[in-house]
């Protein structure tokens, strides 16, 4: 699958409610049905006694389906499994007998129950002897043939949505479940990258250096000259070495802000975060686009590990010689708390970077529901004269 294509999945998912919208929904349906079941049985001449044994029964369907529909309720041992949905068929047909066509909404409950705790090819079939058993209260009943099939195919869309509701409430959770595994495996993927290339160019030299320097220890006293040869060796290695760190390091600073867009919907993307960018750049300096690519990658990176957000916003543009870019997500967990001012070392060392070329960051979370991370730095900046190791070493060797 291609970065495309998880993108385009990512937006077609945008509207995925959240787990806890999802099962909200569902007890509201639940209980609404409920409550229009209730509002029957008041309707009726029935005596006081009958109507309180009624709803009080309503009440006990209600909490078995509740807990038919919670979840994991199919992976209980078949026992308890069993004597739920046999408690829950006899509060079904009992009260059928006598609170009769009011009484008929709560057999879609039994039929929902079935497909949610059994096996799907018996759940299916009981679900059919659900709906068909309705029949029997109509024939004794004299019910019209509107009315039987009335309560035939209400029976069956109600345990269809019971089931249908449930299983996507499901759904949702193990989603959002596994939008959090991908932010964790991007993580786990780049600290791998990183340890990757810190091996293979520095392994060798490291372990080289390590080694002659053992060397020079044992012929200092007694090979003078060839130990001052093994140094030699030493200070060019070490030279390789340092060539190599500045080329890790060239890789985490020559970063390019339209690059890292790119990534941020790709990577946005497949943890099913809907992404809009508002881009409106002119070229500017080298130094300020590494360091305003390096704020949107930690940005990215809050967003996947520390947040459950389901939109994010990039908005970079230029004003005279500033140049500002600003991500807001409304992924903040309930009881947001910012334990320090900068939250952590990563925005930390953000403000570091952005200082050192005369810009500055702001971060926080202003009304407890969306954090926003805004940075400006310089459109150009000039480099400051360093004094840089030209590869040139002397050193003086002492007798004590």
């Amino acid at each position: 699958m291609t970065s495309q294509d998880r993108f385009d999945g990512g937006r077609r998912s945008r509207d995925l409610p959240p787990p806890r919208v999802a099962r909200t929904i569902l007890v509201v349906v639940l209980v609404s049905y409920a409550v229009v079941v209730a509002l029957n049985i008041l309707d009726t001449t029935m005596p006081t006694h009958q109507v309180i044994i009624a709803i009080a029964a309503l009440v006990l369907v209600l909490a078995l389906q509740l807990r038919h529909s919670a979840p994991g309720a199919n992976r209980r041992s078949a026992r308890v499994r069993l004597t739920s949905l046999g408690a829950q068929a006899v509060l079904t047909y009992l009260p059928l007998l006598v609170f009769r066509a009011e009484w008929g909404a709560m057999a879609g409950f039994l039929a929902g129950s079935l497909l949610l705790i059994l096996p799907p090819r018996i759940g299916w079939i009981l679900y059919g002897c659900v709906g068909l058993s309705l029949l029997v209260p109509s024939l004794i009943q004299g019910y019209s043939v509107l009315v039987t099939v009335y309560l035939c195919q209400s029976t069956l869309v109600t345990g269809l949505v019971t089931y249908g509701l449930t299983r996507l409430s499901d759904l949702v959770a193990e989603v959002h479940a596994a939008r959090g595994e991908l932010a964790h495996m991007a993580v786990t993927e780049e600290r791998l990258r990183f340890a990757r290339d810190l091996h293979d160019l520095l392994g060798f030299g490291l372990s080289t250096i390590t080694l002659k320097s053992e060397l020079v220890h044992r012929l200092i006293e007694n090979h003078p000259e060839r130990a001052v040869e093994e140094i030699q060796d030493v200070l060019a290695v070490s030279r390789d070495a340092l060539a190599d760190v500045r080329r890790v390091a060239r890789g985490f600073q020559d970063m390019s802000l339209e690059q890292e867009i790119r990534s941020a919907r790709s990577v946005l993307a497949a943890a099913d975060i809907e992404l809009d960018v508002r881009v409106t750049l002119k070229p500017f300096g080298p130094r300020s686009n590494s360091v305003l690519a390096t704020v949107l990658r930690e940005a990215v990176t809050n967003v996947l590990r520390h947040s459950e957000a389901g939109r994010c916003t990039i908005e970079a543009g230029q004003r005279g010689e500033t140049v500002r870019l600003l991500v807001v997500n409304d992924g903040v967990r309930p009881g947001y708390r910012d334990p320090s001012p900068d939250s952590g070392s990563g925005l930390a060392n953000l403000k570091v970077r952005v200082r050192g070329v005369g810009g500055r960051v702001e971060a926080g979370c202003p009304d407890g529901r969306t954090f926003r991370l805004l940075a400006e730095v310089p459109a150009h900046t000039e480099v400051p004269q360093q004094q840089i190791f030209d590869g040139k070493l002397s050193a003086r060797i002492t007798a004590a």
